[in-house]
């Protein structure tokens, strides 16, 4: 499957943006899919994730309750929308999937095959 990312750009603290992520190739209607992100010099880490029925949703600690993790099967697409944002929000934000279920609710980079180019989001202060 490949996944396209997108709405990302420049807000101010407080503010708020959605990304979505749109998938080709096949339909992600059994993939769980995930957010990740990777701000300059660290490393990619884990935003959220949903699970393939959209039923369970699982998000890092640093962006529980200001971020929500979507998905419409029909449409191929996932979202990230994203409240309240903070300057240390500011990464390159990632899409990702994998076929089936992922075995825990702080998936890493190694449990997703499947990544499409990020889109930049930049918070000022």
């Amino acid at each position: 499957v490949q996944l396209q990312a997108s709405g990302g750009g420049l807000v101010q603290a407080g503010g708020s943006l959605r990304l979505s992520c749109v998938a080709s190739g096949r339909a992600i209607t059994h993939y769980a899919m995930a957010w990740f992100r990777q701000a300059p010099g660290k490393e990619r880490e884990f935003v959220a994730t949903i699970i393939w029925s959209g039923s369970s949703s699982y998000y890092a600690d640093s962006v529980k309750g200001r971020f929500t993790i979507s998905r419409d099967n029909v449409k191929n697409t996932i979202h990230l929308q994203m409240n309240d944002l903070k300057p240390e929000d500011t990464a390159v934000y990632y899409c990702a999937g994998e076929l089936g279920a992922i075995a825990t609710s702080r998936p890493t980079v190694a449990d997703f095959g499947s990544w499409g180019r990020g889109t930049l989001v930049t918070v000022s202060s």
